[in-house]
């Protein structure tokens, strides 16, 4: 049994290791804290979820190993060990030497057991198979893929830790109570959790909002516009949580707001991709005939008051960090989003455009003269429209949406249409690419192109995206868009913000530690996933 013990041990602390740290990325509020310090260019917060599934994965090696060596190895040789050897240890099993059966339905064989169904259980369903509803099974398993699934079986875990610390604490062959481990790896993790479990509730109860408007927009896309929450703060880039009690009463989603901290509203678009998105989209379309519904496009600023009669209840939880809230921090920003990608960097957008708006304001009242750079940048005042000082030091900004659904562009048509008017310095530069297209130069879409350029240059509107910004075909060449901002931005550094799918990451991340090296040109990869 010599041998045995050490692996089975040494398998128990890595899992309890394990278990203690898979908690940490489950924390958005302390993780929300820790990014506005100086933690966050030490730390990989932008991997939190693959930091969250390397440790799942770890767990489940833990699991196995520890398992297997006590099933396999221990047992057999406890059963079948001499009564000499087993004199050593009687005391521990009352002086009778058990059998496999009752070192199974014992204490630890019971709690070890359950909790390696309840891992096997939440482990597979939130495999990406399963959570993204790619399986196709029928009735009655169909109910065990979809999201749903996913959220309901994940909290299978939190009885898994309740099995952990009574399987630490009734252990064989251990006696003093600090050599019972267990609680000692997991305690404050598991109260970090539990606070921060508390804090959400709490706070959640009080961010019931009032709905302002809703747009149905094309591409099973809609808007829901609210009334800030009294106390609500946050940076553009972030994210909430939205949960609806007509459609469940514990599950949040999270979503990307797009409105500009310092609009006068809160705004967030919604894809409907799954069960619950598509619930709330017939809950606010369907059974409200009072919600005043709109598919025209959203501007910024605009307000439309809906009656508060009937309204179904909404309640908000957040805000929480995101890659994107960091954009303050470079003098150059390169802003890529795929599809409803797009989503946290137009509160970015909207928020320049705020800063642009105040300070031509301040100029024109106080009609002075600035001098040096603070007359070439929109960070160029000292203050924000609030009157606090700034520590932006952002200059410039190029945002490429790519898109294969025309109708997609029409979801920010006010706030592109906007920045295209607003911004007279060309400070902002705004790319739309749709991919549904044969590229620029090809005889299949020389028509199209012929018809576009001549009816942007005669309207100023692009007759794709149906605003000032002329649409583009097939995929960006992003080797030459780097090249391009390197060459034009020589010792700056260029935050590079990627929300979409994981493939084009790899890509963006190569380019990004290439074009560092190569050029005076620092950029700096940050990827959110959707």
């Amino acid at each position: 049994m010599g041998y045995c013990i050490p692996v089975a041990k040494g398998a128990a602390e890595t899992l309890k290791f394990n278990m203690a740290l898979i908690l940490l990325p489950v924390c958005r509020n302390t993780l929300t804290w820790l990014r506005s310090t100086r933690a966050r260019k030490f730390v990989p917060f932008d991997d939190n979820i693959n930091f969250h599934k390397t440790i799942a994965f770890a767990i489940a090696i833990g699991v196995a190993v520890h398992a297997l060596t006590h099933l396999t190895c221990d047992f057999p040789l406890l059963i079948n060990s001499s009564p000499e050897k087993f004199s050593l240890i009687a005391s521990d099993f009352h002086n009778k030497k058990p059998t496999y059966t009752s070192l199974l339905t014992s204490i630890e064989g019971v709690t070890g057991i359950l909790m390696v169904i309840f891992m096997f259980i939440s482990f597979t369903l939130a495999t990406h198979h399963f959570r993204r509803s790619q399986l196709r099974l029928p009735p009655p398993f169909s109910r065990l893929t979809g999201f749903n699934a996913f959220w309901y079986s994940h909290h299978l875990l939190a009885i898994v830790y309740i099995l952990l610390i009574l399987h630490g604490y009734f252990l064989y062959l251990t006696h003093q109570w600090y050599k019972k481990t267990t609680w000692m790896y997991i305690a404050v993790p598991l109260l970090l959790y539990i606070a921060e479990r508390s804090l959400r509730t709490r706070r959640s109860a009080h961010y019931s909002v009032k709905i302002v408007k809703v747009s149905v927009l094309p591409g099973n896309v809609f808007s829901i516009i609210m009334y800030k929450p009294t106390g609500f703060k946050y940076k553009s880039g972030q994210y909430v949580f939205l949960q609806c009690p007509n459609i469940s009463p514990f599950e949040w989603h999270p979503f990307s707001i797009t409105s500009a901290p310092g609009d006068e509203y809160l705004s967030v678009h919604i894809r409907t991709v799954g069960d619950w998105t598509k619930e709330l989209k017939r809950v606010f379309t369907e059974d409200y005939e009072t919600l005043p519904l709109a598919s025209d496009r959203a501007t910024l600023g605009e307000l439309v008051q809906m009656e508060q009669r009937r309204q179904p209840k909404l309640f908000l939880d957040g805000p929480y960090g995101a890659p994107a809230q960091d954009y303050q921090s470079y003098d150059v920003l390169l802003l890529i989003g795929l599809g409803i990608g797009a989503t946290p960097f137009i509160s970015i957008l909207r928020n320049l455009i705020n800063e642009t708006r105040a300070i031509d304001e301040m100029e024109s009242m106080t009609e002075t003269t600035r001098s040096g750079d603070s007359s070439n940048s929109f960070t160029s005042s000292s203050l924000t429209p609030s009157g606090n000082k700034r520590t932006q030091r952002t200059t410039n900004a190029y945002f490429y949406w790519v898109t294969r659904e025309p109708g997609s562009f029409e979801w920010f048509e006010g706030v592109l249409d906007q920045v295209a008017e607003m911004d007279h310095k060309g400070q902002i530069e705004l790319h739309n690419y749709l991919t549904s297209v044969y590229e620029e130069g090809d005889a299949r879409s020389t028509l199209i192109t012929m018809i576009q350029a001549l009816n942007h240059a005669k309207h100023g509107v692009d007759i794709l995206s149906g605003t000032r910004v002329r649409t583009h075909f097939a995929r960006p060449n992003w080797r030459e868009v780097f090249t391009k901002i390197a060459s034009k931005h020589r010792q700056s550094t260029v935050g590079v913000f990627y929300c979409g799918m994981p493939v084009l990451a790899k890509e963006l991340k190569k380019l990004s530690l290439e074009m560092s090296h190569k050029t005076t040109t620092r950029f700096d990869f940050h990827k959110e996933y959707f």
